[in-house]
This record gives C-alpha cells, structure tokens and sequence, in this order.
C-alpha cells in the first residue's frame, strides 16, 4: 500500500529482493513435504543463516547483521507469509525475536561468544520453555523449579507447546528459584540447557490442527545440572525479564499475523477476478466486492497502527500495553480475514492443496500463544481503569 513509501527504504526493498530468491528457491516448493514429515529440515536454517535472514540485531563481530531496525524481520515475516510458510516464520520469528534478545539483553560476554555465531549461522536451533500444562498466559503458575547446588543448578520440570521443541539445540527454561511467601511472588530464572544435557528428555512431537511443519514438543527436565554458565542473568529476577521481552514477542507475533492476513487477500482476489459463477466472475457480486472491501479496509488500518508500534519499537518506546493491543487485535483479525477469505473459494478453499486452506488451520493459535486475546484485553482495560480485585 502507499504507506509503505514512508515506511520501508531503499535498503529494505533490496532485502525483500533477496528474501523473495530465497523464498522462491529454498521454501516455496517444500511446504507439502515439510507438513507430511511434520519437520522443517535442517538445511533450511542453514540457508537461511547463510541469506542472512537470522539474527538480524546481533552484531557483525558475532556473526549477525548489525542492525536493530526491525523493518527487516517485517520484510522476511511478508515473504514467508506470502507463499503460506507460516511454521517457518513461526520458527524463524522464535529464534529472533523471542530467544536470541534474551542472550543480547542478559547474556554474558563469554555465553554470546559461545552461542550467537551459531544461532545466526542456522547450525544451533533455539526454545524458550515457559509453558506448562497447568500454566500457560498466568506464568506465576509455572511450577518447574531450579535448586543451587555449589556454582551450579539442578533442574526439575516439565514443559509443553514448545515451538522448535524437537530440534532445539539450546533451551532456555523457566523455573522457579524461590517459592514467595506471604510477602511477596516466587522469583525465577532463566537456565540455558543444551540438547546432549543429561536429565534432558524430549516428549512427543505435538500434532495440531496446524502449523503442522512446526516442532512442538514437551521437554522433561529430571535433575538436570545446569552449569553457572548457562545461567542468563540474575536467577532472581527472570520474571522480571520475561516482561521485558513481551512487547517484542506480542509484536512479532502481530506483525506475523499481519503479513497473513494480507496474503490471504491476496489469494482470494485472484480467485474472484478468476472464478466464474452465474455467467460472469464473482468479483461482479455486489456482495463479494462489499466482503473483500471490507477485509481490505481491516488490513490497511491493521498495517498502519502496525507500522506505528515498529516505529514505537526501533525508538524503544514500545510499551507492553501498546504491544498488547497490536498483537489482540492484529491476531483477530487475522482470524476473521482467512474464514471470510476461505468462504469465497467455496469448496476449493476446504481443499488441502490450495494456501488458503492451511492459512485457515495456521492461523487459528495466533490468538492464543504469546497471550491469549482475553489476557491483552486485561492488560489494556488495567492500563485504563487500574487494578480491580
């Protein structure tokens, strides 16, 4: 859209010319296969690595691209949501949003040398453990639990719905290091352990209702001994890190949502100038043009507020409550845009083998991971009104 002008540079058009060769090339043609095996393969985030399209804010000397413009991850989460690779974005969108800032902000010189080179490069594949079964948006019920033994930890827990779970080669799990009292919260931390980690156990590959490509798994932690060194910052205070980098996540997840949606656009209105119905393209129904009028309408202003909050971010003036409405309202959206888009392919959009059909089955966790809708709303509502017991 003409919005775009004032948002991306030249320099960010250049890299959508590359990321597209990479898509076309390398993704594309692999989305059936990489759903049948459940897996995304290895290769893919060695190229990726290689394209330089992970760890965009990691500095150069450490094998990154030097850059926290967040325009960039808009430009790569778009061209992957344009062919539909939506478990690859999910994927990618984990290792730089979510794991690689927690090294950037808390990491020690040592553990940054010893890690980011590789998470950059595709050859070490990241997690972040929080979710468990009986604790998903309310992380004050994580019940996992970290004890000191001399310079190092034991870990005991379990985790589920870990994105990248399977082929994780570093973890960062969550886990209590004081159980709080009367006075106040428990306190956490956060403990890198790595895939050979004795005590370490991967569970069952989740199977979804989408996002199939994507390795979600349980982990089992059984007294695994965390060294001193893979502790990331102040094993008191990983709650307090946990907040830090929501807004960030909350916004990937909207600008990944975003990128969908307009896809889905896309796709349906080809398919109405298309298809023909009653002798003439349903593009002619009045009701049809009213329908994707409308979807068009929702994505533009979706973009624009968007494209405020990645301004907001680049600035670091992003506030949680800010990024809590973008990811609510841009994750609804999506929702609402791929059902309405699928109801105009008719039976083709039940089909498998058309994009819109996985859009529909993908989109629907959006709403739910990184804070269900309900979650942003109270966050929003307490910003407003305060605190009601």
């Amino acid at each position: 859209m003409d919005g775009d002008r004032d948002f991306f540079e030249p320099e960010h058009e250049d890299f959508r010319s590359a990321v597209r060769q990479f898509v076309d090339r390398e993704v594309a043609g692999r989305l059936d296969d990489w759903d049948e095996r459940r897996i995304i393969d290895r290769a893919t985030w060695l190229s990726a690595g290689k394209h330089g399209l992970l760890g965009f804010a990691v500095p150069e000397r450490l094998g990154g691209g030097g850059t926290a413009d967040y325009r960039f991850r808009c430009v790569l989460a778009e061209e992957l949501a344009a062919v539909g690779a939506a478990s690859l974005n999910s994927g990618f969108a984990l290792q730089d949003d979510i794991f690689i800032p927690y090294l950037l902000r808390l990491g020690t010189e040592s553990q940054q040398r010893r890690w980011l080179p590789g998470l950059c490069a595709g050859e070490l594949i990241g997690a972040i453990a929080m979710t468990e079964p009986s604790a998903g948006s309310d992380l004050r019920g994580i019940t996992s639990t970290a004890r000191p033994d001399g310079d190092d930890w034991i870990l005991n827990g379990s985790k589920t719905f870990i994105t990248n779970g399977i082929q994780s080669d570093l973890v960062i799990a969550v886990a209590r290091t004081a159980a709080g009292g009367e006075h106040g919260p428990p306190s956490f931390g956060l403990f890198i352990v790595e895939r050979d980690a004795a005590g370490f156990e991967r569970g069952r590959k989740l199977r979804k209702i989408g996002l199939h490509a994507q390795d979600t798994a349980e982990l089992f932690f059984t007294d695994v001994r965390v060294p001193a060194e893979n502790v990331l910052g102040d094993p008191g205070r990983g709650f307090v890190y946990l907040m830090e980098n929501l807004p960030l996540e909350r916004l990937s997840i909207a600008v990944t949502s975003l990128g969908a949606a307009a896809a889905a656009l896309a796709w349906t209105a080809d398919h109405v100038r298309e298809r023909r119905a009653f002798g003439k393209p349903l593009a002619a129904q009045q009701s049809i043009q009213f329908t994707i009028a409308e979807i068009a309408t929702e994505v533009d202003v979706t973009r624009s507020y968007l494209r405020d909050a990645v301004r907001a971010l680049n600035a670091g003036t992003l506030t949680p409550v800010d990024a809590a409405k973008a990811k609510w309202w841009a994750t609804e959206v999506h929702k609402r845009t791929v059902d309405r888009c699928l109801q105009l392919f008719g039976g083709y959009g039940y089909m498998a083998e058309y994009p819109i059909a996985r859009a529909f089955v993908d989109a629907r966790v959006q709403t739910i991971y990184g804070g269900a809708t309900e979650i942003m709303k109270l966050l929003i509502a307490r910003d407003v009104l305060g605190r009601f017991s």
